[in-house]
């Protein structure tokens, strides 16, 4: 990462300028346009087809450098720049954005002018619609202001669990947490999407009087801007913040997982009995206590005495292993006091580096752990060098877990952190991106092609660096489902396709209870049309937190006659599905196309589908319904105008437009085929 740096003018670059009586004075420089008044400067430029990025610094020209999403580079466009009676215009495709001589933004379709979004003042004569309150040594807390508009929908930042996918009227913390993951892109109905590019810890508020974006320490506001429906604007984002590798086809089936396989044994006994059923699983999962000690990153020889056979057996039995790696050290680490002198810990403003309390082996008590900065290049380098020496080089393990990953402070205080990037409280989102990054780059410089690791936690631009998401640590009935399917359209929206939650939730379920086993059905279901299908939690009976401790059985058996053998059914149907999941990976991979789509995204002109936020398209040609209530045996569901709908279970046709109720007994999903599409989903 390159220090922050002015961007100062160049000899001839200035082509045009023009002072305002009022206040600001315009120029035009190496196709940018920029405004300077009131000691700020804002620069506009072209970033992309259709796109623009804002930057605004009070004191000076604007930086380069700053951590952010955006690539180096943006994609070609063509652009003019103009200043005429007092008024600044940009033009990128069909992006307009005018500038007036007081500073003021204002961003228009190029084809008819009419307003997507526009700047406004919190007061007519302070704050105006941009605000710098100097906080020390050079940082402000940052304010953007935009306003608002009775219609408009709003839609992404992220994964978060209010169970909301219009997010018009919320406030969003934009900071890290298990389950409540930051990344800070919006979509509006009103056709533009807008990535606010700072990794600052802040908030946004979507109220109905205006639009705030609020950085709580930074040095300068940085957004980017595309106009377009829903799913060209995903082009153009995933263009500029990266798109995702190609999904491993050893991913995209069935991953099974409990907390925990204690052992080689119980895990080895776990894949074999999958296989003697004949049962499709494709990946099966190390969790954590594996280790020797927090922070050595490699398996402990008492639990897991011969690695290379067990990975040579689950091979042989065509099962991918994942394992657990976390970014925390315990001090009784072999590691803690190397990384510790060579400053590759996140450090702290006040007060000691420790930033959690864990268990650990040959302890009684919880030790005060610290985590790796995963924002300096040489810790990241460092982490990996150790991961390869005790997984990759030794068993050819390639497939990683990234857990806790925000990284999960107690407390969490990010304005007493420091990074190598930056003070916490401006570049605190960015953690869990830059630990994927650790693992992306040292795999592709080992030369493996196919990179993929689950994370807890994600900012903007995750995806370029093969991060798949999972919804977090959640609960465990018919509410918390409901939840995530809003929570994974809001992710698909945010740039991250590959996605997935704990099928059955994590905290709790006891596999003997009834009403459990009816949420793990109708949970399972919607895994098995989900971007990834993964299995797991902490089921009853539980055991307290340590290195003993393991969870209640949490395999397709594990459930009951009745209820198993609905869960196999769902196991085959994924298989069946799995050159389509391909297929839609593919359009994530080459398009930046979710898998998970809300309806909109393919029929943005069916205004009843902007509303839907318990359905979804699982690509382009399936309609997904999950059942989402306890003892519901019918469900209705809004189809899209624009397209015939066949039930896959029953071959009724139905026209788009309206709402349909079909059954919906135990056993059944409702799903739709769209128009002449055929998928094998009735076996």
């Amino acid at each position: 990462m390159t220090q922050p740096a002015e961007k100062r003018p160049q000899p001839g670059a200035v082509s045009l300028a023009q002072s305002s009586p009022t206040v600001g004075t315009f120029r035009e420089r190496d196709g940018a346009l920029e405004w300077s008044g009131r000691q700020e400067t804002v620069r506009i430029e072209p970033w992309g087809p259709d796109a623009v990025r804002v930057r605004a610094r009070l004191g000076g020209p604007v930086l380069e450098g700053l951590p952010g999403a955006l690539l180096d580079e943006p994609p070609a466009a063509e652009s003019t720049v103009e200043v005429v009676d007092g008024t600044g215009t940009l033009t990128v495709g069909a992006l307009t954005v005018e500038i007036d001589a007081e500073g003021m933004i204002r961003f228009l379709r190029t084809d008819d002018r009419t307003e997507l979004l526009a700047e406004e003042r919190a007061h007519f004569w302070w704050p105006g619609p941009r605000l710098h309150t100097a906080v020390g040594n050079g940082h402000h807390r940052l304010e953007q202001r935009f306003a608002a508009y009775d219609d408009e929908r709003l839609y992404g930042l992220g994964q978060h669990q209010h169970g909301r996918l219009d997010q018009k009227g919320l406030v969003v913390d934009l900071v890290q947490r298990n389950a409540e993951v930051s990344v800070p892109v919006l979509t509006s109905s009103r056709g533009y999407t807008l990535l606010w590019n700072n990794p600052a810890i802040g908030r946004v508020e979507l109220a109905h009087n205006g639009t705030r974006w609020v950085a709580d320490s930074a040095r300068q506001i940085d957004y980017w801007i595309t106009a377009g429906a829903p799913a060209q604007a995903q082009r153009r984002y995933s263009a500029v913040t990266g798109r995702t590798p190609m999904l491993p086809e050893w991913a995209a089936g069935f991953w099974q997982c409990k907390l925990r396989y204690r052992t080689q044994d119980e895990l080895l006994a776990v894949a074999r009995e999958y296989k003697r059923r004949n049962l499709p699983i494709d990946v099966i999962v190390c969790d954590f206590f594996h280790w020797t000690h927090l922070g050595e990153w490699k398996f402990d020889p008492k639990e897991w005495p011969d690695p290379a056979a067990m990975v040579r057996e689950l091979a042989e039995l065509g099962i991918k292993l994942v394992v657990s790696v976390w970014p925390s050290v315990s001090p009784l680490s072999e590691n803690h006091r190397l990384m510790e002198m060579r400053g590759y810990f996140i450090g702290t403003q006040y007060g000691p580096m420790a930033h959690a309390d864990w268990p650990d082996k040959e302890v009684a008590a919880p030790v005060q752990v610290a985590f790796y900065d995963a924002t300096n290049p040489e810790a990241r380098q460092f982490v990996w060098s150790r991961v390869k020496e005790n997984y990759l080089d030794p068993y050819g393990i390639t497939a990683f877990w990234l857990d806790a990953c925000e990284p999960e402070l107690k407390p969490g205080f990010p304005e007493n952190l420091r990074y190598w990037a930056g003070p916490g409280l401006e570049v605190g989102n960015l953690y869990p991106a830059e630990n994927s990054r650790t693992f992306h780059e040292g795999l592709r410089a080992a030369g493996e092609e196919e990179v993929i690791t689950l994370n807890r936690s994600a900012w903007a631009g995750s995806q370029r660096y093969g991060a798949a998401l999972w919804s977090g640590d959640i609960g465990t009935d018919f509410a918390t489902l409901r939840r995530q399917i809003a929570a994974g359209l809001n992710t698909a929206l945010s740039g991250i396709p590959w996605w997935n939650t704990d099928i059955g939730g994590f905290h709790g379920g006891d596999p003997d209870d009834p009403a459990y086993r009816e949420v793990m059905v109708r949970w399972f279901q919607f895994g098995a049309l989900s971007p990834l299908m993964r299995l797991h939690g902490f089921r009853d009976p539980g055991m307290p937190l340590g290195p003993e401790m393991t969870g209640g059985p949490n395999e397709v058996w594990s459930y009951g006659e009745e209820a198993g053998a609905i869960l196999e059914k769902y196991l085959h149907l994924r298989e069946r599905l799995k050159p389509y999941v391909l297929r839609v990976m593919r359009e994530a991979h080459e398009e930046g196309l979710p898998v998970m789509r809300p309806l909109f995204l393919e029929f943005p002109g069916d205004r009843a589908a902007w509303s839907v936020d318990d359905a979804y398209l699982f690509g382009p040609d399936l309609l997904v319904a999950p059942v989402l209530e306890a003892g519901a045996t019918a469900r209705t569901v809004h189809l899209p105008a624009g397209a015939r709908w066949t039930d896959a279970w029953t071959g009724q046709v139905y026209e788009g437009g309206r709402p349909v109720t079909v059954d919906a007994p135990l056993d059944r999903i409702p799903l739709f085929l769209r128009d002449d599409a055929r998928l094998p989903v009735a076996g």
